[in-house]
């Protein structure tokens, strides 16, 4: 088993409810699965649900790209590992890697901007301190990673017959 990315945030098993008809989980679902890693992520840095019920703030998600490596079937056991990329005083940037919890394999990644928000003004406000300090802690833990090779990527084509690419001269 390869080395597993990250460090891990979340756990659960494919649910009857999640497979398609292709008898595998529909791509739905991973991002139910990944989110749910990004509110566990949360919790562990003091982004509770308390946290957000005092009027401290909330996040909300801006930009996601999830990509799927290998299908999960029903009853799989998955594990969400994560990793923080950057963060500023309004802003994080993270990036995720699910993997079947048994088997060791990636199945899939997800890449995450988020907002901290003012819940009351519905705009984008500073993080607290306290969190800043969490945030801190949690990516001198993930010192000796390297970022991986996923983040940023785009989107395209090898060799497209046509492609509508800004600076695509075809």
């Amino acid at each position: 088993m390869a080395e597993q990315q990250g460090i891990e945030v979340s756990s659960g098993v494919v649910l009857p409810e999640w497979i398609d008809i292709n008898r595998h989980m529909n791509v739905a679902y991973y991002v139910l699965a990944l989110d749910r890693g990004v509110d566990d992520l949360w919790s562990q840095l003091g982004i509770t649900n308390e946290y957000i019920e005092s009027g401290q703030g909330s996040t909300f998600a801006v930009e996601c790209h999830v990509t799927y490596q290998r299908e999960l079937k029903e009853g799989d056991p998955y594990v969400v590992r994560s990793q923080i990329l950057a963060y500023d005083a309004k802003r994080i940037h993270q990036f995720q890697w699910l993997y079947h919890a048994r088997d060791g394999f990636l199945s899939a990644t997800g890449e995450w901007m988020n907002l901290h928000v003012d819940l009351a003004t519905r705009r984008v406000s500073p993080w607290p301190a306290n969190i800043l300090d969490n945030f801190a802690a949690f990516v001198k833990s993930q010192r000796d990673r390297q970022p991986p090779k996923e983040a940023g990527q785009t989107m395209r084509v090898a060799k497209p017959l046509y492609a509508m690419y800004r600076g695509n001269s075809g």
